[in-house]
């Protein structure tokens, strides 16, 4: 098991998993991935190669403990396994390196595989090279992946330079005009929406089958595991819908799985084309892409009157995407207004500001989420505002560093909880509880 790791963002470290993931996969290799950080779009890449759900690996959403768990639950009876990782190697929540790349390495005890971008360098990478695998002793940095090569003549500079270090050139990827995955205001474009996805990947495969010197990887990359009792889910006691489509599918697997575990019956549906399912006690939305879609969804009357139908009588998760979707409108980037569901009076407007980063919130009064009071961590990843402060919110939010400035946000109505802030449940079984719970008095009610 191994961590593809970058020196900094940008550098290529999807494309290379994704390469790894590729190959193995074509051999007929049963592989599980892992993504730290709290990401959904790069899992859902990870997913489309392997046919397994990624799982994320976030010491802040969840804790150190569910972390290991996690990875030692989801790396038993497979073939290979590794873990992508987020941003540069040494980039964190914190200036300790919380929740970086590194400290998850750590945390596993996992070798290092480091992704250079060497477009713009040849002997300098010996001094990148050299500094990463030195800031941290404890690290072990097994090889390093020479991408974005330009020519034979460039490769031997570097191969000459890192010579000295004794670090092994494990892959070299020369530079790739033929493979564009796109993206957007948000990062990656879903795998949903890209229709040459399967050209992609298939010469992703062929990379990661030419470009890397598999006789060294391949002992790295065996998974070495402590057995892990699986859990039992409960017998199914609530329905719980999940809007799930090209607009909205941002959700940990991790999330879904605990509700499963907790008893309930997922049912998924599409606000794009399908009204609420029948026989529901809950509905989920997760966040994703509701600006890009939001004509489509105006058009779903049906969906838009079901959804504000039940809303008034079921208990209700809505995050990001989510919040916005119940919204009276939404804006998008050109300005051009759509109706929505309008259980919470506000518009979401589109704009180029981003909003990001890690949230600790504490919860003014008690939704079907949460208590009054209780603490939570969670994440925000959005370029879209509301166009009024809502009155009593749900949530007082600051950012990780203690000393950030707080806001507050949220909607809370009888039977919903909805906020830009993303939450894992991982880090907090009492969530899935308490909203399993209110479902289940919904029956009895």
């Amino acid at each position: 098991m191994v961590v593809i790791a970058g020196e900094r963002s940008g550098v290529g470290k999807t494309t290379v998993t994704l390469a790894l993931l590729s190959f193995l996969c074509r051999q007929g290799s049963l592989v599980q991935s892992f993504k730290v950080g709290p990401d959904y779009i790069d899992p859902m890449f990870h997913q489309y190669v392997t046919g397994r759900f990624c799982r994320n690996l976030d010491p802040v959403l969840t804790s150190i403990d569910y972390l290991k768990q996690c990875f030692s639950f989801h790396t038993q009876q497979v073939d290979y396994a590794l873990v992508e990782g987020v941003m540069g190697l040494f980039d964190g929540a914190s200036s300790d390196f919380f929740a970086s790349t590194a400290h998850v390495a750590l945390l596993l005890n996992l070798p290092v595989l480091l992704v250079i971008d060497c477009s713009r360098l040849s002997g300098s990478v010996a001094a990148i090279a050299h500094g990463y695998r030195s800031l941290d002793p404890r690290l072990q940095i097994a090889g390093v992946v020479l991408n974005r090569v330009g020519s034979d003549r460039h490769l031997q500079l570097l191969q000459d330079a890192l010579a000295p270090l004794n670090l092994p050139i494990l892959g070299v990827l020369r530079r790739q005009d033929d493979i564009t995955i796109p993206d957007r205001h948000l990062g990656l474009v879903p795998t949903g929406e890209i229709n040459q996805i399967s050209r992609v990947i298939d010469r992703l495969a062929t990379i990661g089958e030419t470009c890397f010197d598999w006789e060294k990887l391949l002992p790295l990359l065996k998974p070495q595991y402590s057995p892990v009792a699986a859990i039992s889910p409960i017998p199914p006691k609530v329905r719980i819908a999940i809007a799930r489509d090209r607009a909205f599918n941002f959700y940990y697997q991790d999330n879904l799985d605990i509700l499963t575990q907790l008893g309930a019956e997922l049912v998924f549906w599409s606000p794009l084309k399908d009204s609420v399912p029948d026989n529901v006690q809950g509905l989920y939305f997760g966040g994703g892409f509701p600006e890009v879609f939001a004509a489509e969804l105006a058009e779903n009357s049906p969906g838009l009157e079901s959804v504000k139908t039940i809303l008034a009588k079921t208990p209700t998760i809505a995050e990001c995407g989510g919040l916005m979707y119940l919204c009276q409108q939404i804006v998008d980037f050109e300005m051009r207004s759509h109706n929505m569901v309008g259980v919470i009076p506000a518009t979401a407007i589109m704009g180029e500001r981003l909003t990001l980063g890690y949230r600790h919130a504490t919860a003014l009064q008690a939704s079907p989420l949460v208590t009054s009071g209780l603490v939570v961590w969670g994440h925000e990843f959005h370029r879209s505002s509301l166009s009024v402060e809502l009155k009593e919110p749900l949530f007082q939010a600051r950012g990780y560093d203690p000393m950030s400035p707080s806001i507050a946000e949220g909607w809370k109505s009888p039977f919903l909880h909805a906020s830009y802030i993303h939450t894992h449940f991982g880090g907090n079984l009492d969530l899935p509880k308490r909203f399993i719970n209110g479902c289940t008095q919904f029956i009895s009610n």
